[in-house]
This record gives structure tokens, C-alpha cells and sequence, in this order.
């Protein structure tokens, strides 16, 4: 009896906490059910997570050998190599023609580190934060667990699915939010906001208080028009970036945030105490990583013709509704002519045409029943096939 009680005492001391009961990001289930297949022995093309097929920029790569040779990674400030921060405001006056303080920069571990710092710095357990859905999943789950409430707000093709002002003031009027994250160009749904929409979506939150949050990770990845940094708009918004998308650069893990002035002592006090520091080998291969444009350019008109092969080849194969892909490297397919459980297409796709491709459940609880992302980040080839799988499986 005393053995039990012991076990049950013990079993407690380990259960866990209530703020780690988020759901799975279901990508990564998708992966690993397809690595199953393949140590079988099939071939799947994989569409189902935002990964370049492409290597990081040779430049990265040369800088990061030269750096082990040297013989010494050391831990370096919390904010991020000065020099890495320098070049990164120099990117933005290059790209987007905006002066950015260098000193606003912070070097992050991935955009992922770089949400986590962002809310624990800008709100407070219980404060409402608005995310879009369909919306990349972590937004809510991070929210989440670190004691916020994620606030779902629906997007629809009438404004191409992206966010309003009208919209998040509608939302703001039922119960007051804290704060709002928007990613342009969206994932899942590739869509992007123009620089009239961006600016009234900022004025509205600027209005009613609610603090703003851009994610830009899929920036220089767009083709229907120029994407357009919240950091030009205004010195108020919190803009997050990362190297894994545009420069290939995923298991590097290496981002950054342009964040406003009064909020860069408290993002360091948290960075030393979480991290202490990015890693610097992927600090130093990120600096060298702008050197390699030109390479990255020539992966990215790559992309463009993946998207040409499934825009057109996906309503050949009987999906032929799908929202307007105009960057990142998604197309968020309506399977709803099939059924109405993206999970069991997504997992009969998989088994039977060994394509795999992540649930719309997974971007969006409301309505993602009826989609199926599909990312085109590998080859044209591998595109081409997917097509004709799909097109095999649905006859």
C-alpha cells in the first residue's frame, strides 16, 4: 500500500503542466508519417512543410567553414552580433528604401524564438491577441501556453483574406485586445496585403491602442507585387523576420525582430536569461548569407514556376479552387468536392498516392475541414509528379 501511494505521489510530481496542453503543429505528424512510408521503401513528394528544397546561400556556407577553422564559437551578445545587426538595417534600406536603427535590431533564434520573446515582452497572461485564421498555428498555440487568449478572426475572399481595420475594430468593440499579428505574404494561404491595406489595418490598431505585430518571414518570396514592411509604416510595430525561408536557411534557426525603441532593454533582459545568445555560427553564416541575392533570386524564380505547374496543372487533377498564391511558396487548395475532412484526405493522399500535404485543420479550427495546404518549395519535377499522383488518385 505505501509502494502505491509512493508511485501515485511520484506520478504527480510528473504530470504536465495545464500550459503545455496545446495542440500539435500537425505538420511535423505529417512528416513523420511519411517517413514511415519511405523506410518502407516509397517515395513521397513532399508539399507538406515550408522547406526550401535548396541549400543555404554559398556565401553562408563558406563563412560558417571558415569560422569552425578558426576554432572558436563563442557566446556573443544577447541582441546579436553587432555587425550581423548592421547588415540587417542595411537590408532594409536596400530593399525597401527604410531607415532602420540598427540598435532595433535583435538577432533571434528563428522567427519561433522571436515570437516567444515578442509576446512575453509585450503582453500579459490573459490579454487578448488577434491572429487571422486560416493563420500559421503557432501564433495561437505559443499565445497559449505562455497564458494569453488567442482571438480567431476570420478572413474571406472578399478582402483576399487578409485582415481589416473594420474587421479587428469589430472585434476590439466585443471585448478589448491587446494586441494583433498579421503575416504578409500568409501562411497558409500565400496572400498578400497591399501597402493601402497594410497601413489601414496599422491605423486601426494604432487607433484603438492594440499593439501591432508583422510577421515577415516570407518576404523577397513574393510575385504578385512588392511585399511591404511594417517597419516603413510605422516605428511602432513589432516586425519578425527570419533566414530559413528566402535564403534556405530552416535548421540554422537564426531570425531577427525589428522591434520599437522602449521594448529593446526588456527583449534583451529576457533573451540573456533564455538563451543567452543566438548560436554564433549561424549568426556568422547569416551575415554572409546577403552575399548570396543573387543565387537566392534564381531559387526563387524556381518557385514561380512550381506555382505556374500547380495553378495549372491542380484543376486538371479536379482541385480547381485554391486562394490567390501571391507569395511564400503555398497554395491552399478547397478539397471540399471531396470531403469534409482535410485530416483523412491528407492521410489517404498520403497512403495512396504518396503525396504528402498538411490539413487545413491544422491552419484553421473554424473551416480547415475543407482545405489542404500544399507548399511547391522543391522542384519543378517533383511538382509535375505530384500533379499526376493527385490527378491518378482522384479519378
Amino acid at each position: 500500500m505505501r509502494e502505491a501511494t509512493t508511485r501515485d505521489r511520484v506520478s504527480s510530481l510528473l504530470t504536465a503542466s495545464g500550459r503545455s496542453d496545446v495542440p500539435p503543429f500537425m505538420v511535423m505528424d505529417v512528416m513523420a508519417a511519411a517517413a514511415r512510408i519511405e523506410a518502407a521503401g516509397g517515395h513521397v513528394i513532399h508539399m507538406e512543410v515550408g522547406q526550401p528544397a535548396a541549400s543555404a546561400p554559398k556565401p553562408a556556407i563558406a563563412a560558417a567553414q571558415a569560422a569552425l577553422l578558426d576554432g572558436r564559437i563563442d557566446y556573443t551578445s544577447a541582441l546579436g552580433i553587432p555587425s550581423l545587426r548592421a547588415r540587417i538595417a542595411r537590408h532594409y534600406r536596400d530593399t525597401y528604401g527604410c531607415a532602420v536603427d540598427a540598435e532595433r535590431i535583435i538577432v533571434t533564434t528563428g522567427s519561433s524564438g522571436g515570437f516567444i520573446l515578442a509576446f512575453l515582452a509585450m503582453f500579459e497572461p490573459g490579454d487578448r491577441v488577434a491572429v487571422t485564421v486560416p493563420g500559421y498555428p503557432p501564433y495561437r498555440h505559443i499565445l497559449t501556453a505562455l497564458g494569453c487568449e488567442p482571438v480567431l478572426i476570420e478572413t474571406s475572399g472578399d478582402t483576399r483574406h487578409a485582415l481589416t481595420g473594420e474587421a479587428l475594430l469589430e472585434a476590439h468593440r466585443k471585448a478589448p485586445l491587446k494586441g494583433v499579428l498579421v503575416g504578409s505574404p500568409a501562411n497558409p494561404t500565400g496572400t498578400m496585403m497591399s501597402r493601402e491595406a497594410l497601413s489601414s489595418l496599422m491605423a486601426a490598431a494604432d487607433s484603438a491602442g492594440i499593439r501591432f505585430i508583422s510577421d515577415e518571414i516570407y518576404h523577397g518570396l513574393d510575385y504578385a507585387f512588392p511585399a511591404v514592411t511594417a517597419a516603413e509604416l510605422s516605428p511602432n510595430a513589432l516586425v519578425i523576420n527570419s533566414f530559413s525561408k528566402y535564403f534556405c536557411m530552416t535548421g540554422w534557426r537564426v531570425g531577427w525582430m525589428v522591434v520599437p525603441e522602449m521594448l529593446v532593454r526588456p527583449i534583451e533582459r529576457l533573451q540573456q536569461n533564455l538563451s543567452i545568445s543566438v548560436p554564433t555560427l549561424s549568426q556568422i553564416a547569416a551575415e554572409a548569407a546577403f552575399e548570396g541575392r543573387e543565387e537566392m533570386e534564381a531559387i526563387k524564380r524556381g518557385y514561380q514556376e512550381n506555382r505556374r505547374i500547380l495553378i495549372e496543372g491542380l484543376p486538371k487533377a479536379g482541385l480547381t479552387k485554391f486562394l490567390p498564391a501571391d507569395g511564400a511558396f503555398y497554395l491552399y487548395a478547397d478539397v471540399s468536392d471531396f470531403t469534409s475532412d482535410s485530416f483523412a484526405f491528407a492521410s489517404e493522399m498520403l497512403e495512396k498516392a504518396h503525396v504528402a500535404a498538411t490539413p487545413g485543420v491544422d491552419f484553421d479550427p473554424i473551416h480547415g475541414r475543407a482545405f489542404i495546404r500544399f507548399s511547391y518549395a522543391r522542384s519543378a519535377a517533383d511538382m509535375q509528379e505530384a500533379v499526376a499522383r493527385i490527378a491518378h488518385w482522384l479519378k
